[in-house]
């Protein structure tokens, strides 16, 4: 095998790209991201013996952190990016043992997991070892499920922390649980049960995590309100923004302000056009565009520069590749990358800017308006006549559809599911899944409209908030109870960060699909099963059938 990863919902035959990767990534890109991630590993050592000790030091929290985020699929494809990371983390493992250290006595590297004392400088070497410290070096398939499945838990976990760090909220204890579960994945001793034990954890700290996040979205920019989107298109030359990172937004329509350039936003940035601050500037237009699997369709046809901030990046076209720019922890071979912010100073969009003055205004895809900015305050606003509607027989119950969007036709599930669902029942979304059915016409109950979309992937945070202050509004004893089916879509690590936080809150029932992750072993996803009635999606008459049997 020139590389395996199997952590996305479009694996290669359901069980791991051995080639190339689905999305993109070359084997070398995917072995130096294994050596990152076994690196951070052995850096997390020490910071967990570190905070044994008394010490927390932000600047290895953070790099663990960032690192893990750069290796969510579709993020970064940039070698000569991991490479320098690789080389940093010798020196950040380096100062976090000599702190330790200089407390609670010299160690033996003999002593040490291989993760906490080997290094080169040395490329060659380096490719060489990233083929040895990859996933399928845990020999145990039980094991090796349970620790993918947390690090992949957690991976969504240090992308969400990241987000909400820039915009100045942290809790130390999810950097702290970021590393401690790093460092368990190094750790042989560890047994199937201990590994689900941490596996739960992540579910809780994910919450957390979202919940910090939510906190400094909403404390920054307020609270989302229902907004009736516009997708069509102005006859100003535009500027594009797609992924999850607010603060990129927020600076970006600062810099463009009064410029005559507009800014529309795309895929997971959708949700960025119901947030108060947002509204005040009148060259922020609207969305454009669908889900990030279309990129390359709707990239050549905006005609302007294109800004991504997270992933999902699909490896661009030469039509259009040099229109194309990425920021934060985001890169691709070729492409021009936005430096971070340095001494507090905002991030420089000018060259960003000034290209898109030189080119045309966006190909109109489609016109009109879709709705968004449910958020958990939006719809707790609405809680009685909500309460009203279920009790009065209105509404019949609601499903959760979250989640991802992708590529597989497969997907059209949940458009069909969308269009199945009685009109008495509401949709309650969150996540890049909702482009498969956002623009159809489902129409409202009681002027509650049928699809509530509460924001991004991490918003999902709002459906656990929602659930909650309804089952303490109605006197439900179990959040399963409550007349909510599950049918979740997931493709990233991110989703199955939301997958953890919802099972941690005690849901059952949750359907998964498009496909089950292949990551799950056959005895891990029986426990699943047992515990949380965890089951893959099936047909769409069968699903419906069986979603109104739970109501």
């Amino acid at each position: 095998m020139s590389m395996f990863c199997y952590q996305c919902q479009e694996a290669a035959g359901n069980e791991g790209c051995t080639v190339k990767g689905v999305c993109g990534k070359e084997p070398e890109t995917a072995n130096l991201q294994d050596l990152l991630i076994w690196l951070s590993k052995g850096i997390s050592y020490f910071g967990v013996r570190a905070r044994e000790v008394g010490i927390e030091d932000e600047e290895t929290g953070l790099f663990v952190t960032e690192s893990l985020f750069s290796t969510v699929t579709n993020v970064n494809f940039d070698d000569e990016w991991f490479e320098e990371r690789i080389n940093r983390s010798f020196e950040v493992r380096e100062k976090i043992r000599k702190k330790y250290e200089a407390r609670a006595g010299e160690l033996e590297d003999a002593d040490l997991p291989e993760a906490a004392t080997w290094r080169s400088h040395e490329v060659d070497r380096c490719y060489k070892k990233s083929k040895e410290v990859g996933v399928m070096a845990t020999e145990d398939e039980d094991v090796r499920s349970l620790r993918e499945l947390l690090i992949y838990g957690i991976k969504g976990i240090a992308a969400y922390a990241d987000h909400a760090y820039v915009l100045g909220e942290s809790r130390e204890e999810i950097f702290e649980f970021i590393q401690k579960g790093l460092a368990a994945t190094l750790d042989d001793d560890l047994e199937v049960g201990d590994l689900l034990g941490l596996v739960m954890e992540a579910g809780e700290i994910a919450v957390k995590t979202m919940q910090t996040l939510d906190q400094a979205n909403t404390g920054t920019y307020g609270d989302p309100e229902p907004t009736e989107v516009n997708i069509g298109v102005r006859d100003n030359p535009g500027i594009l923004i797609s992924g999850h990172d607010l603060k990129d937004m927020e600076e970006l329509l600062e810099q463009t302000e009064g410029e005559g350039v507009d800014v529309y936003t795309h895929g997971e940035m959708l949700p960025a056009n119901a947030y108060p601050a947002f509204k005040e500037y009148d060259h922020f237009v609207g969305n454009y565009g669908n889900s990030w699997w279309r990129q390359n369709e709707e990239f050549e046809k905006f005609n302007g520069p294109i800004l991504m901030t997270t992933n999902c990046l699909v490896p661009p076209e030469e039509s259009y590749k040099n229109r194309v720019y990425t920021t934060g922890v985001v890169g691709f071979p070729g492409l021009t990358h936005i430096e971070d912010r340095k001494n507090g100073d905002q991030k420089d969009f000018w060259e960003i800017i000034d290209h898109a003055k030189e080119t045309e205004p966006p190909q109109e895809l489609e016109s009109g308006t879709i709705p968004g900015g449910f958020a958990h305050e939006a719809v707790l606003e609405r809680a009685d006549d909500i309460i009203s509607a279920i009790k009065s027989g209105d509404i019949r119950g609601f499903v959760v559809m979250a989640g991802c969007d992708g590529r597989h036709a497969s997907r059209d599930y949940y458009k069909e599911v969308a269009k199945a669902l009685p009109e008495d029942t509401i949709i309650l979304t969150a996540g890049c899944a909702k482009f498969r059915y956002n623009k159809l016409d489902l129409g409202t109950i009681n002027g509650i409209p049928r699809v509530l979309d509460a924001g991004q992937c991490n918003d999902s945070y709002s459906l656990i908030k929602i659930a909650g202050e309804l089952a303490e509004a109605t006197g439900a004893e179990d959040i399963n109870e409550l007349p909510i089916a599950y049918d979740i879509a997931w493709y990233e690590q991110k989703a199955v960060t939301v997958l953890l936080a919802l099972l941690s809150q005690g849901v059952e029932g949750i359907r998964l699909g498009p496909t089950l992750p292949a990551f799950v072993s056959e005895d891990v996803l029986n426990v699943l099963v047992d515990k949380f009635n965890l089951k893959p999606s099936g047909s769409v008459e069968e699903d419906v059938e069986a979603i109104l049997e739970e109501f």
